[in-house]
């Protein structure tokens, strides 16, 4: 075994006669001394055979893995999307909520432009004391859709998202292990990328339940404990990824060390994590009223109009937090307040009318699950919403009484021979009637000339949306999107479970079959085609409809053109081709009147 200080030598065969010296220079004398007189003894006994490999030109190491450090990784992260364009993605997912979307939108675009900036500049939020992050306080009634909204904006920007519930800390009394915890799944969730996870969002949930109240012993105590453990990571603190006590950190530590004989020490610093919290808040009207009513006492005061609890939260400040619970140190890192407001039934309708909900849309899943396609009716949506509202759950209703309704429907349809199924009002109102018609068989006609009713009048509502915001969808997934290719995708999205915006995808990805297709025309037969746009609209029905491969189109190109490409570019030397959905459809024509044109 060798000891610390010793030198340590490595000789490798590069061919029959050079060979390479790695030395590892004592620790106690200086390296550049030793590296000279090493230099200059091997020079004499080799020549120049024998080189010292310093370890400035070693690859460098990771400290714990023990694997060379990638080259030239970024250490930047790569946001430029504005505010208007994060609008306008949760507007295709989310109704209502104007001001909180913008808020949202505004506050967490410019705060990861600003590290972009900042990173990539070397200047700002580095150079600025008491830097000020803009973490955000939500609070709307439950099931409004605060979670949803930050979901969606966690996919949209693509950066290391973790989520958790406030309850869980405060369970086990002072967790600020717990809290630090979080920190950690961020890294797990950058795939190990520490300084991905530096610019990644926290998202605690039900965040009004660590509220401590001032009349109440004992419980409280471990509430205040939680808001105090949140403090520092809210504002910036270093976090060691090394959990205390835990055998699988202990264990890689000792590996660690014994590849490398150091002991490292991996963090992670807050300074640029965004955090956001959200809760119900159920009683925060409450307080602001107290406070409001205080105010308008005495001679001369207006008296303050009934107000119902949306009013009231619009008007929260800081001092009615406090007195609602929490530590003004708590409120003071939460400068951006998001107020949503309360759903009505006409929003839950909207809710399901959107293309991209996921009430509907998973409900279709259930069913296609089983080869079943099921579609909804505008009146049985309504009558939906309106159950909805009666459970006065906000959005979060819609999936009960979409699952109360359907439920004996999901039960019998799997074991019969039956592919489409319309949910109608008359269904929800009478199911027990309705499924046994449906499973006596005896009035298919009529069910298939309703599903086809219903499908064709979803088809056209998603058409409409689809071509409302087609200059977005054209410029977001690179197709343009005329009429025609509109038409394609409200038809693959009512044929196949998947949001508008997948759908767009396929459509994308068919149109680049046909452009693979014509290189590899140019590869294999030597010469040129180029589809126009109808023939391109053309074989994209193909895929969509006959489940085409590229290998049958070629194929079928192959047989159609070929011989007749290759005559033109034998007598007139012409190696490229335009080629019409009309020549797709009648070749012979095609290749008449082109030989007549060309040839003769």
């Amino acid at each position: 075994m060798m000891k610390k200080n010793s030198i340590s030598k490595n000789i490798k065969d590069q061919d029959s006669e050079k060979k390479s010296i790695q030395y590892q220079i004592p620790l106690n004398q200086d390296p550049k001394k030793i590296e000279k007189e090493l230099g200059e003894f091997l020079n004499k006994k080799f020549g120049g055979n024998v080189k010292i490999i310093t370890p400035s030109v070693l690859p460098k190491r990771d400290p714990t893995s023990g694997k060379p450090a990638a080259k030239g990784r970024k250490q930047f992260i790569n946001f430029n999307i504005k505010p208007e364009e994060l609008i306008s993605y949760l507007d295709q997912y989310v109704v209502k909520q104007t001001k909180a979307k913008s808020i949202l939108s505004t506050k967490i675009c410019t705060h990861f432009n600003r590290i972009r900036y900042s990173q990539t500049t070397n200047e700002g939020m580095s150079k600025i004391t008491g830097n000020i992050k803009s973490n955000i306080l939500m609070f709307g009634p439950t099931g409004i859709g605060k979670t949803y909204l930050i979901k969606l904006i966690a996919k949209k920007i693509g950066v290391p998202f973790v989520k958790a519930d406030a309850t869980k800390f405060s369970e086990t009394g002072y967790v600020g292990g717990d809290v630090e915890d979080l920190i950690r799944d961020l890294v797990k969730e950058a795939n190990d990328d520490i300084k991905l996870a530096e610019c990644g969002i926290v998202y605690i949930d039900e965040i009004d339940k660590i509220a401590s109240s001032p009349n109440v012993i004992g419980s409280q105590v471990s509430k205040t404990g939680v808001q105090r453990a949140l403090l520092k990571p809210m504002e910036e603190t270093d976090v060691d990824l090394k959990v205390p006590h835990d055998p699988v950190s202990m264990m890689q530590e000792l590996e660690a060390y014994q590849r490398t004989g150091k002991r490292s020490k991996r963090s992670v610093n807050t300074a640029n994590i965004l955090f956001i919290v959200s809760g119900a808040f159920t009683e925060l009207s409450d307080v602001v009223k107290r406070r409001l009513s205080k105010q308008n006492i005495g001679f001369g005061s207006k008296l303050l109009k009934i107000q119902n609890s949306d009013e009231l939260l619009k008007q929260t400040k800081a001092q009615d937090l406090v007195k609602f619970g929490f530590e003004s140190e708590f409120i003071g890192r939460l400068p951006v307040r998001c107020i949503l407001d309360t759903l009505t039934e006409k929003d839950l309708y909207s809710i399901l009318k959107m293309p991209n909900n996921p009430v509907i849309l998973s409900k279709r899943l259930d069913f296609n699950a089983y080869g079943i396609q099921i579609v909804f009716t505008d009146n049985a949506l309504k009558t939906l919403a309106k159950r909805a509202f009666k459970e006065n759950t906000g959005a979060r209703g819609l999936v009960s009484v979409v699952e109360e309704a359907l439920l004996d429907f999901e039960e019998k349809l799997p074991s019969h021979n039956i592919s489409k199924f319309t949910i109608t009002e008359d269904v929800l109102n009478d199911p027990k009637t309705h499924l046994d018609d449906l499973l006596s068989n005896e009035n298919s006609l009529k069910w298939n000339q309703l599903y086809e009713q219903a499908f064709l009048h979803h088809k056209n509502y998603i058409l409409k949306y689809i071509k409302e915001n087609w200059k977005i969808l054209s410029i977001r997934h690179g197709l343009t999107l005329s009429e025609v290719r509109c038409n394609m995708v409200a038809l693959y999205f009512c044929n196949h479970v998947m949001e508008i915006e997948d759908a767009v995808k396929r459509i994308k990805t068919f149109h680049d079959s046909v452009k693979e297709i014509e290189v590899e025309v140019s590869k294999s037969y030597d010469f040129n085609i180029n589809f126009e746009e109808d023939a391109i609209d053309f074989i994209i029905e193909q895929f969509i409809n006959h489940d085409a491969t590229n290998e049958e189109i070629l194929s079928k190109i192959y047989d159609n053109f070929y011989d007749g490409f290759n005559l033109i570019r034998e007598k007139t030397g012409k190696s490229r081709f335009f080629i019409s959905k009309a020549a797709l459809t009648d070749h012979e024509t095609y290749l008449n009147n082109l030989i007549r044109k060309e040839i003769t």
